[in-house]
């Protein structure tokens, strides 16, 4: 983009500067087909007027030829043109989409602050194929003026008269489709939202489905998308009134136009002003008037959606990152030495901890929210309130956020799996000279495809919904083990499988992290017991640090909170 906070305006100005080559070869190929056929009812007058009337059949055949050729030039040329503009649109679009998904997935974060995943998907497609369909309008919309104002210099030199009623119509038309398209511009804007919207509440309903039908939600989740889709739908027949208004306005002017031309040219024939031949071709460019009057009226609305479409992405393009990249480089290479230093953040107060490089520390906090609190900051989606994360001395907010990522893994407990294969997911960020073998035995994903048909090649599916609750995270894990990153921090990774794995799983992570920095963020007593030691964190505040039988003994807040 041009700027570093995008208009509308410039997201549809970068878009036709993208592909103006494209469109300057679109228009000049569509503008020789509006020639043409404005051509095609001069040529019928001549053919009157010199072969017709005379009856002279060699002048007859002479100008059919002419016809056929400037036939054959037009056909050409609408395909050239056509496929130019047809390219420069689905260019422009595909170069918007790719724009939207690198700032979406940008280190920095913040376009999904206060958006669902699926009002992005909706801007990333429809709203880029809005925009990107601007090019095609523009092609268009060029070579329509082109035949108007050949249609206008051929009246003009049949009768002055009749050329004036082109020229001082035309501009009056498009002005008042231009104001016409204003209001449908508001409309299309709010269509795209409701319809962002729905589709957004579309995806997340689809996501929950199994917990929806587990407690019964089925009935509350099916009105909510009623209320949505009809939202949604007022909308849109708003916008298609609107683009109705206005097409059937400006087809109604244009009507208008053609009697005219059609009026002045039948009063001069009758005065004999003009021939037979011109009369015929008079009311032949009148009614080719149709056409580009009609592809402008098309265009119009075009860029009244792709306007507001162009506003959407700007929006998203502008977006303030949630975290900033500082000036330090990443220490090489990475020990792996973490230390928290008075962190606030959330519903964290003033925790601090020291994590030697090696150590395998566990982490308890009694409330579930301040662990996601605490992956924010270690994950550096966000900057901490209030003191600071530091690797191997420097701080995090002094890194690039794409660097830290590549020193420290953060693994979600709700990491979704991608479609593909089992073994295709464990290796999705593994080193390419890592064998994933080591991986797969700690976190227990061995055993799993060895009950599976086609055993680690076994396909998965989206989001990984064809293998069970305790397959989705062992394999997650796996995924997490083989990036072999200097700093691991896992989040709650053996929640939905049964204690003799978990106990497997447990043994696997110490060994196969030996040596490198892991923090397990969990109440697992299974996790717990393989630690250098715990910190317990209880109110947002570090209470404790020991190792996990000596906290079972020391704190009845532990005890609670892993072995209930």
């Amino acid at each position: 983009m041009s700027a570093a906070h995008p208009s509308g305006r410039s997201v549809l100005r970068d878009s036709v500067e993208g592909q103006r080559g494209r469109v300057a070869l679109g228009t000049l190929f569509a503008s020789g087909h509006q020639i043409g056929e404005a051509l095609v009812p001069a040529l019928v007058g001549v053919v009157i007027d010199r072969a017709v009337t005379p009856s002279d059949s060699g002048a007859l055949v002479l100008w059919l030829v002419v016809l056929a050729a400037v036939y054959a030039g037009l056909a050409l040329s609408f395909r050239i043109g056509a496929w130019s503009g047809e390219l420069a649109a689905v260019r422009a679009e595909h170069d918007l989409r790719v724009t939207l998904v690198r700032r979406v997935l940008s280190p920095g974060g913040g376009t999904e602050e206060g958006r669902l995943p699926g009002a992005l998907a909706n801007i990333a497609t429809e709203d880029a194929k809005r925009v990107g369909a601007v090019n095609l309008a523009l092609t268009l919309g060029f070579s329509a003026l082109v035949g108007i104002a050949t249609c206008a210099v051929v009246l003009l030199r049949t009768s002055v008269t009749l050329g004036l009623v082109v020229l001082v119509g035309t501009p009056v038309l498009l002005w008042l489709g231009h104001l016409l398209s204003k209001p449908l511009e508001s409309r299309s804007e709010a269509e795209q939202d409701r319809a962002a919207h729905a589709s957004a509440i579309a995806a997340d309903l689809v996501t929950g489905l199994r917990i929806l039908k587990g407690i019964g939600g089925e009935p509350a989740a099916i009105e909510r998308y009623r209320a949505t889709s009809r939202d949604s739908l007022r909308a849109t027949l708003r916008a298609a009134r609107a683009q109705a208004f206005q097409s059937g306005t400006v087809l109604a002017l244009t009507g208008c136009l053609i009697a005219a031309v059609a009026l002045v040219g039948g009063r001069l024939a009758a005065q004999g002003s003009i021939s037979l031949g011109q009369l015929v071709s008079a009311v032949g460019l009148a009614l080719f008037l149709v056409g580009p009057l009609e592809v402008l009226a098309w265009v119009n609305a075009e860029l009244a959606q792709g306007r507001a479409s162009a506003a959407r992405i700007a929006d998203v393009l502008a977006t303030a990152p949630a975290v900033t990249a500082g000036g330090s480089p990443l220490p090489q290479p990475v020990r792996g030495a973490l230390r928290l230093d008075a962190l606030s953040h959330g519903g964290l107060r003033g925790v601090n901890l020291d994590v030697a490089p090696g150590e395998l520390v566990g982490v308890v906090t009694t409330d579930p929210a301040h662990a996601a609190d605490l992956l924010r900051c270690l994950d550096r989606r966000s900057d901490p309130d209030a003191g600071s994360v530091a690797l191997d001395g420097v701080s995090l907010r002094d890194l690039d956020p794409a660097e830290i990522r590549t020193a420290i893994l953060v693994a979600e407990h709700d990491a979704d799996l991608f479609e593909g294969t089992i073994r295709g997911n464990v290796t999705a960020a593994a080193p390419g000279s890592g064998a994933p073998e080591p991986a797969m035995t700690a976190a227990g994903v061995t055993q799993v495809s060895e009950s599976l048909p086609d055993g680690e090649h076994t396909a998965v599916s989206e989001r990984g919904r064809s293998l069970s609750g305790g397959q989705r995270q062992r394999v997650a894990l796996a995924r997490a083990l083989a990036t072999d990153r200097p700093v691991l921090v896992v989040h709650e990774p053996t929640t939905a499988v049964d204690t003799v794995t978990e106990a497997r799983i447990a043994s696997g992570i110490r060994e196969i992290r030996k040596g490198r920095t892991t923090l397990l963020v969990t109440t697992s007593p299974a996790l717990l017991s393989v630690t250098d030691r715990v910190l317990l964190v209880h109110d947002g505040r570090a209470m404790d640090t020991a190792p996990h039988a000596d906290l079972v003994r020391r704190h009845a807040i532990y005890r609670s909170a892993v072995l209930a």
